[in-house]
């Protein structure tokens, strides 16, 4: 009997990238027994080497780079015959695209702008545009002048005038690119089937998954680590894109989100406070389901501080160097605790080199407030296990989290956090073990650390309560065991028959 099947579906994640979504999903390939993994990995560029020791329970790795200067098809053989690919160039004229593309376009532009927007017309745009795709070139397509004068007038008619009379013939470019980016993998119709289609995002990766429904009827799972619609929201508000980017991007990405949430049979959150989320945009509660990220305890578990460091007061942090990590408010709240402890040690381990610019920005604050001696990045490391023994407390400033590992791999090795109160933090992590502060209050931040660092008492203390918490609560058994069943579960409820209805016949 051929053990059920999975498409694993990711962005910017594993297994060509490090991070918690990238840890989740090693976790859950290497651990989850019977199941067949085939992973959908989009990227920004083509990547030549997973970063992870891939699993004998991942049969395939489809890889979709959305941001190179070809479509993926100049990269990567998807299995489609050459002269089928040829073919669909020379059968993909403007006549074509005017008559079979265009009318499922222009719907798709008017529904992100309407204000009105039933799920089940996205859906069935969608569909449609699988449809087309199945026979027609997608760089072709985009490329017509159809295309670009449906976009201009579209547009025209909902956003550019009274509302907006700033918005510039580079701004409307840009958008254009942008969605012919974000569509790319419709052009990948070749999709493997599979029982699951499991996203790990409620974004535009959501679209393999959408064709794999369409063509096989195959369900569809979500696990929502951070909200994406949420980080995208924040991203979007402290850009410097004009207003009528900001829109478009603002717009897109909600109707992308909630399509994600209707089409989910189940939706797995790592935190109930993705959920409420989750319901402003739609997402039917009955779908709803909480697993939260589990650690091996053998793996993480308590130790003896490094004798280099151990009269040394220390606070590690295991994250990448950009934004939503808020290492600024990281930095100034080592200003804060220099003032009790003079030579107090922030190590923070990770890719320092993931935004240059940002990492040049807390570069430039560390040497503002004197801290060279004081705040170091110490690159990326691949024993988070030992990173946090060094630490006589652990530290996370994000300003938007799901369910972190670092928090719960810290507290495995009885190590107290302190932490900002983002995501699902604070029920992995409560006063018994640790300290939650408001994001970006560096006084209040640098204040708890200041705290755990003077009571050796108080941090044993909370260090035996953290051991304690993750052996009852976030172990990977429980993690793996959960996932296990609702797999069975989804697969054992009722497959859709997939629909192959003509375009002509819903225009």
């Amino acid at each position: 009997m051929a053990k059920p099947s999975v498409m694993l579906i990711l962005e910017g994640t594993y297994p060509f990238n490090g991070g918690g979504v990238s840890t989740w999903a090693h976790h859950l390939c290497n651990k989850v027994s019977d199941v067949d993994f085939k992973l959908y990995s989009i990227n920004a560029s083509f990547e030549k080497e997973p970063k992870y020791k891939l699993s004998d329970n991942i049969s395939e790795v489809i890889q979709v780079p959305l941001w190179t200067p070809d479509e993926p098809y100049d990269y990567i053989s998807y299995g489609e015959e050459y002269y089928k690919t040829v073919a669909k160039k020379e059968w993909t004229n403007d006549e074509i695209v005017e008559q079979k593309f265009i009318p499922l376009f222009k719907g798709l532009l008017e529904f992100i702008y309407s204000d009105d927007q039933n799920m089940e017309d996205l859906d069935i745009i969608f569909h449609q545009l699988w449809f087309y795709f199945e026979d027609y070139d997608y760089k072709e397509t985009i490329r017509s002048r159809h295309v670009w004068t449906t976009y201009r007038d579209t547009l025209a008619k909902f956003i550019i005038g009274e509302r907006n009379p700033d918005a510039s013939l580079i701004d409307i470019t840009i958008g254009l690119r942008w969605i012919y980016r974000f569509l790319i993998p419709l052009a990948i119709v070749n999709i493997p089937k599979v029982d699951v289609a499991h996203l790990t995002l409620s974004g535009f990766p959501v679209i393999p998954a959408l064709i794999a429904n369409y063509k096989y009827g195959t369900k569809i799972m979500l696990t929502e680590h951070g909200v994406f619609i949420r980080e995208r929201l924040l991203a979007i508000s402290n850009s410097e894109y004009p207003y009528f980017l900001k829109s478009l991007l603002i717009r897109f990405s909600e109707a992308i989100a909630r399509l994600a949430y209707y089409k989910a049979d189940v939706i797995v959150s790592v935190t109930t406070f993705n959920q409420k989320w989750e319901k402003w945009y739609g997402a039917d509660p009955k779908k709803f389901k909480i697993i939260y990220n589990g650690i091996d305890p053998d793996i993480f578990r308590p130790g003896p501080k490094p004798s280099h460091l151990k009269d040394i007061p220390t606070v590690v942090a295991v994250a990448r160097v950009f934004e939503l990590k808020d290492i600024l408010t990281m930095i100034g709240s080592c200003a804060v605790v220099k003032r009790t402890f003079p030579k107090v040690q922030y190590l923070v381990y990770g890719d320092d080199q993931a935004v240059p610019e940002y990492t040049k920005e807390c570069l430039e604050l560390i040497k503002e407030l004197d801290l060279m001696e004081n705040f170091k990045f110490m690159g990326p490391r691949s024993d988070p296990q030992n990173i946090f023994l060094e630490g006589d407390l652990s530290i996370l400033t994000s300003i938007s989290e799901g369910f972190p590992y670092t928090v719960i791999e810290s507290l495995g090795c009885g190590i107290p956090v302190v932490s900002t109160e983002v995501g699902g933090v604070k029920e992995a992590l409560d006063e018994s073990c640790g300290f939650t502060c408001k994001p970006k209050d560096v006084e209040g931040i640098g204040e708890a650390v200041t705290k755990l660092l003077l009571d050796e008492n108080l941090r044993k203390t909370m260090g035996k309560n953290a051991r304690e918490k993750v052996l009852k609560n976030f172990t990977l058994n429980k993690f793996v065991s959960e996932y296990e069943d609702v797999y069975q579960d989804i697969m054992k409820s009722k497959k859709v028959q997939p629909k192959r209805t003509k375009i002509g016949d819903l225009l």
